[in-house]
Order: C-alpha cells, then sequence, then structure tokens
C-alpha cells in the first residue's frame, strides 16, 4: 500500500452535546431544547467544519437525530456535501432531544442499551428521518459502540451502510474508575485500528465471507496505545481534547507536542502493516464551549483544534497523508485488506519518558498484548477464536457491560508483581537452576518486528540470567502465524557461562476468565494434560491440585463460560506437561511445560486457541 496513512475526521452536529446543558443551563432548570444551548452547539460545529476546510480536509458529518430537526445543521451539510465532497453520515449518538424523550420517555442516549426493540425502533426513526431530510439513506453509522445485534439489523434494514464506527479502545473499568465510577461504558477488549466485525461479536473480527457483518468498523478515536493501556484512555488520544483533559500540555504556552508524537506513531505503524496506517478523530461540539472545559479557556480549546487540523492539513500537502471520508476508506478497506491479515503495533512510551514498549496483535482469532518490560510475556488475551455471542443492553444478561472476555489480563487480574499470595494472569517461562529460579517478567528488554511469508516475527533482544553460579544469556522469539489461532514462544540458549551445565525452562500461562477485577465462577473448567493417548484431567472446584504427565505433550483448560479452550503444546517428548487448579483467594488456572534444556539449545512451545463447544 505504499505507505498510506489514511485519516477520517468526523464532525457531527450534536444539538445537545453531552454536559453542555448543565453548562449553559448552569443554575437554571434543565432545558434540552434551551435557544442558547442549541446556538452554541450550531456554532462550534460550524468552526469545526471550517478549521478543517481551511486546511484542505474533507469530513464526514454525522448527522445526530437532535441536528435532524434543525433546517441550518441540514443545509450546512447539504452545502458542504456539494462543495468539498463531505459525506453526510448518521450518528447514533446525539439522541437526546425534546423529540426524542418525549417519544420514548427516556434519558438514555446509549443506542447499545436499549432493548433490542428499541434499538429496532429508535433505528428506523432516526433513518427515516435522514431520508426526509436528505432524500436518500446514509452509507455510514456509527456510535461509541454497536453491537453485533444492532449492527445485523442495521445492514439487513439499510445494507447501503458500508461503515461505522463501533467501538472506542479499551473503554472499560479504567475509565469507568476515573470517572466517578459514573461512566457505564464498558468495552474492553476490541481492536484499536479498523476491522471488519463478525456477526456474532462486534469485537471479534470475520475470519471469512460467512461471518462477515457487512461493515467496516473504525474505532472512537485513535488512542495511545501505551498510555491509555496503562491508565485512562480518555486522557490519551488523537482528540485533543483528551490531550487537555490528560493535561498533556506546557501551561506556559500551551503548546502541546504529545499530540503530534501520537499522530507520528501512527503513521509509523506502517511499518508493521504492509505500508498501511490509520488515523481517525471523531469530534463532538460539547467540548469547545465558550466557558472552557478541563481547566482549560476556550482560547486553548480553539488552538488545540486548529493545530491539529493544520498538522493533518500539513501532512496531506506534503504527499504524506490521505483524507477520506468514511465510505470511502470503507471501500479502500475491503479493496486492500484480506479477512486474516492481522493489525500490528510494536508500540514505544512517548509520553512518560521511560523506554517500555508494547506490541499488539489482532486477528479473527485473538487479541494479545506481549509486554517488553516483563519480557516479553503475554500480558492481554481475548480469544476472539470463540465469537462469543455477548447481547448487549435491557433485556440481556448484560445491560452495560459490552467487553470482550479476556484470558489474561494484568491490569484487572494482575500481572507477575502480585501480592504476597496467589498469582496474576501472564504467559511467560521461568529458569532455575540448582535451586534458584528467576522468572522472565523480571528480564526487562526491547525487541524489533520482521515478517516472514504469513508469519509476523517479534525478536527479543537477548537477557542475561544470572544465578550464583551460572550466566545464561537468553533469546526469545515470538512467532503469530496468520489464520493460525496460535502463538509460538522460541527460546533460544545462546551462551552459558559453564557450557555443561543444564538449566530447567517452565514454561507457563496462568489464567482466568472476565471483563472486570471481579473473579467469575471458575466452577465447570476443566483442565487436563495428555500425551495423545492417555488424558488426566482436574474438574475445577477451588482444591489447589496438581497434574503432570511425563512426555506429555499438551497442556489444557476448557472454559465453557466463554466456549474457550486455551492449550500449551511442545514438540519435546523429554519434558513433563503440567496443570494447576487455584484456591478461592487466587481464582486462577496454570498450564504448563517444563523441561531440561543446554547449552545453544532452542525449546518452541505454542499457545494454542480453540473454540469449545
Amino acid at each position: 500500500m505504499n505507505n498510506t496513512f489514511i485519516v477520517n475526521i468526523i464532525h457531527r452536529p450534536e444539538m445537545v452535546p453531552e454536559y453542555a446543558e448543565k453548562v449553559t443551563g448552569q443554575g437554571k432548570a434543565e432545558d434540552i431544547g434551551r435557544k442558547a444551548l442549541l446556538t452554541e452547539s450550531l456554532d462550534i460545529f460550524k468552526f469545526q467544519q471550517e478549521t478543517a476546510h481551511k486546511h484542505g480536509l474533507k469530513t464526514t458529518i454525522q448527522m445526530t437525530y437532535a441536528s435532524l430537526f434543525n433546517d441550518e445543521a441540514v443545509e450546512i451539510a447539504k452545502a458542504h456535501h456539494e462543495q468539498y465532497g463531505d459525506e453526510i453520515s448518521l450518528s447514533l449518538l446525539g439522541l437526546p432531544c425534546k423529540e426524542f424523550r418525549e417519544k420514548y420517555q427516556t434519558k438514555d442516549f446509549c443506542i447499545w442499551m436499549f432493548s433490542m426493540e428499541d434499538k429496532k425502533n429508535i433505528v428506523d426513526d432516526v433513518f427515516g428521518k435522514f431520508y426526509d431530510r436528505f432524500g436518500f439513506y446514509p452509507e455510514s453509522t456509527g456510535s461509541y459502540y454497536m453491537d453485533a445485534e444492532l449492527t445485523n439489523y442495521i445492514k439487513e434494514k439499510y445494507p447501503m451502510v458500508k461503515c461505522a464506527i463501533a467501538t472506542c479502545w479499551e473503554e472499560g473499568p479504567k475509565a469507568y474508575h476515573t470517572c466517578n465510577n459514573s461512566w457505564y461504558t464498558l468495552f474492553d477488549g476490541g481492536p484499536w485500528n479498523p476491522w471488519i466485525p463478525s456477526k456474532q461479536n462486534t469485537h471479534a473480527p470475520a475470519a471469512n465471507e460467512a461471518e462477515d457483518s457487512g461493515i467496516v468498523a473504525i474505532p472512537h478515536l485513535s488512542r495511545d496505545l501505551l498510555a491509555c493501556y496503562d491508565g485512562n484512555g480518555s486522557n490519551f488520544g488523537t482528540h485533543p481534547q483528551n490531550v487537555l483533559r490528560g493535561m498533556i500540555y506546557d501551561s506556559q504556552t500551551w503548546e502541546m507536542p504529545y499530540l503530534f508524537n501520537l499522530v507520528d506513531q501512527y503513521r509509523h505503524l506502517a511499518k508493521y502493516n504492509n505500508g498501511y496506517s490509520y488515523n481517525m478523530m471523531f469530534v463532538g461540539p460539547g467540548w469547545l464551549n465558550k466557558m472552557g472545559r478541563w481547566e482549560a479557556p476556550y482560547e486553548l480549546l480553539a488552538k488545540s483544534y486548529e493545530e491539529g487540523m493544520a498538522y493533518y492539513g500539513q501532512l496531506k500537502k506534503e504527499g504524506q497523508l490521505v483524507d477520506m471520508t468514511m465510505a470511502e476508506f470503507a471501500d479502500f478497506y475491503r479493496e486492500n485488506k484480506t479477512y486474516t491479515e492481522p493489525e500490528c503495533a510494536l508500540w514505544k512510551d512517548i509520553l512518560y519518558g521511560s523506554n517500555k514498549q508494547l506490541f499488539w496483535y489482532s486477528d479473527p482469532y485473538m487479541r494479545a498484548c506481549v509486554n517488553m518490560d516483563q519480557g516479553g510475556a503475554i500480558v492481554d488475551l481475548r480469544p476472539y477464536v470463540a465469537k462469543l455471542k455477548w447481547e448487549v443492553g435491557i433485556g440481556t444478561k448484560h445491560v452495560q457491560d459490552a467487553s470482550y472476555p479476556f484470558l489474561i489480563q494484568e491490569k484487572y487480574r494482575a500481572g507477575y508483581f502480585t501480592h504476597y499470595a496467589g498469582e496474576g494472569t501472564v504467559r511467560s517461562a521461568k529458569i532455575s537452576y540448582n535451586g534458584e529460579e528467576v522468572d522472565l517478567c523480571l528480564c526487562r528488554t526491547h525487541a524489533s518486528f520482521s515478517q516472514e511469508g504469513n508469519t509476523r516475527v517479534l525478536t527479543l533482544d537477548p537477557v542475561d540470567i544470572e544465578f550464583v553460579d551460572l550466566t545464561v544469556k537468553l533469546q526469545t522469539k515470538i512467532y503469530f502465524e496468520e489464520g493460525s489461532s496460535k502463538i509460538r514462544m522460541e527460546r533460544n540458549i545462546l551462551e552459558m557461562s559453564n557450557p555443561d551445565a543444564e538449566v530447567t525452562i517452565n514454561e507457563y500461562m496462568v489464567g482466568c476468565y472476565g471483563t472486570t477485577e471481579y473473579p467469575e465462577d471458575m466452577c465447570g473448567i476443566t483442565l487436563a494434560v495428555t500425551d495423545g493417548t492417555n488424558t488426566d484431567s482436574i474438574a475445577y472446584e477451588y482444591k489447589c491440585r496438581e497434574k503432570a504427565m511425563k512426555g506429555g505433550k499438551v497442556a489444557s483448560a476448557t472454559i465453557p463460560a466463554i466456549e474457550t479452550k486455551v492449550s500449551l503444546s511442545t514438540d519435546a517428548t523429554d519434558g513433563e506437561a503440567y496443570v494447576r487448579e487455584g484456591y478461592a483467594f487466587s481464582p486462577m488456572y496454570t498450564i504448563g511445560y517444563q523441561k531440561k534444556i543446554s547449552d545453544k539449545e532452542v525449546f518452541s512451545t505454542w499457545l494454542n486457541l480453540e473454540k469449545a463447544d
């Protein structure tokens, strides 16, 4: 794709923007039809549009339900479509207005949280009103999140829709806690860059045409894949609002280099994705009101937006950026990407000055995060292979929680660094010698990326493991084979201070499942070891039991609650496969394989994901 960097700039004339009624109506009774509110919202939308156009950029105008009742907003959209080539699209955000509340008698505004019956009625209302105003149906839509059932209904009823904003990356418990436990948008576990969602689950990419929901999904904002993962994503994104909310700017000069560094790091992702990189800005008017936001005066809000658009405009003039509407991008994506092609991101810290480095991998079978600060341990793992049906909204088991469940998640279920008792979820290895043991999680390193055919390879810098009377130089390589639902970890003993010594390597995964910090019921999980002929198993009952098999080839855990089987396998025959049951204070399980290895030996294990019937 010849280093194609694409940006989607998306504006919405949200006539009753989130938060803004409380600002413009300070000291007055609530009135979402307040003239001052509607006038200011429209003025902000005009400013955003003018700023983008001034810098030679076209936008996607996502009309809200409320804006469809405003003649001026409709006329602006028509005029800018004709003059600048902007796409007239339709947002499922911005539902609140007098007409909506009178009809549905609710203050709910998140489309995915409604009952399925209401979702259908609202979609038909909003799409019908759009058609009345413009004479055609939109080719793109979106929300903070769109569940699979909602997407499937829209595609069936309005087949011209080809693109949708479908999730916020890592908008889960971390964001919830930093919003004073009051922001019930819980959808961790999805891709961070565009993907084709499956009919079964929005977060899980389609593996083939049969699973294809018919749309190309894009994320709500391009987030910092390290700062957002470690902290609240709402502070770290390529939307100036995020950067200002995170106070990431010089308070004296109002300079904000972090925003441009973040855009540049997204440009850099072309190196890992066959020359393709992507960025998006999805901006409602609420944050640009005249009274200021997040301790920032209006002048700074406007300056940040102006400079953000200027940077994109400069890149376009230099031939380093292509601005597309959402519908144009959907066509580009379909023409240039295959179902099984993964999304890769080798991401470094650009905010805190550390040397931390994460590698993110996503395909139709899994999403994984590798942490080089923990020796190349896998610290986040989502089994997309299960294509878990996870209905969301009123009348379902998950009214608010739309997250895709994890098997490993170091932020919610601890990683290597844990309390004095118990274990945290992680995929790593331990090296032991003469009674001493070192976990590779303690061995900080860095990685480089390469591609060998259809396999993406992460090569870690060698680490030195020091025992009392032995030093071992070990290198890890991690292989992600496209379309395989497997991760191969290769350990290479490059050098030993005593070439005749043998060390024991223990490849392990500590796992669980869930979407939040709180433990799920582990009963129903089956742990097993097998050599291909004989099998020994444990039905999980929190009893601290272990099973081991000399010559065993596979250690596995089957988790019916999320229809997933995860296993650790090897080609070696001279070791021991084992499984370990946890206990109530440490509700985890461990699967692993251990064997002796010597100087210059290369040893591989595979982490395998399958759908469990």
